[in-house]
């Protein structure tokens, strides 16, 4: 059986900050944005796919190139799902960019940039888990969601039921993801350089 400590080690904070978190912030350090506002929608979403674009090939994909249209739709997709956590939308993110609010389009590019990051961390975790238990080893998984949930209990949701491994054994997605949301309200991960 693999062991919890491993598993942990992966995922300790600073190995997913060297790993994932630390690229991705230095990628958003790189790119250089002339103005801080926009006039008109059109310019917001150019600049918004121009950076998903740039985003994308220097941390997700590795040079790959995405159409302008796949990057803008794929940018302003990310944006309202960030918004929305928010309980605002893409309209909401344009009149910040527009209006100079909550860091314009430095908060909006700081907004896809840990989007981005949130997403390579899932990715991350999830092939961490993978790496290190048999999909065919239920009675393994379950052991090992067992000890994750016991272990790693404070960065998780209140929702996560400890008494039920079983449950996540299967999909690991909601473990994950309340995982990260812990992570996020708590860590220096995603937290700017």
């Amino acid at each position: 059986m693999p062991s919890i400590r491993t598993i942990l080690a992966a995922l300790d904070e600073r190995e997913i900050a060297r790993r994932v978190g630390v690229p991705h912030d230095e990628a958003r350090m790189r790119y250089r944005l002339e103005r801080t506002t926009v006039s008109t929608f059109d310019e917001f979403a150019d600049l918004v796919g121009d950076y998903y674009a740039y985003h994308f090939a220097a941390c997700v994909a590795n040079g790959a190139r995405l159409s302008r249209s796949e990057a803008i739709g794929r940018g302003k997709e990310l944006l309202d799902r960030e918004y929305r956590r928010r309980h605002g939308d893409i309209v909401s993110a344009f009149n910040d960019a527009h209006d100079g609010l909550n860091g314009a389009m430095r908060g909006i590019l700081d907004t896809i940039a840990d989007g981005l990051k949130f997403e390579s961390m899932e990715r991350y975790i999830r092939e961490v888990f993978d790496r290190h238990i048999a999909p065919n080893a239920w009675e393994v998984k379950v052991e090992i969601i067992r000890q994750f949930i016991r272990e790693c209990g404070a960065n998780l949701a209140s929702s996560i039921r400890a008494d039920q491994p079983e449950r996540y054994a299967q999909n690991y997605q909601e473990l994950i993801r309340t995982y990260l949301n812990g992570l996020r309200e708590t860590s220096s991960i995603f937290r700017r350089l």
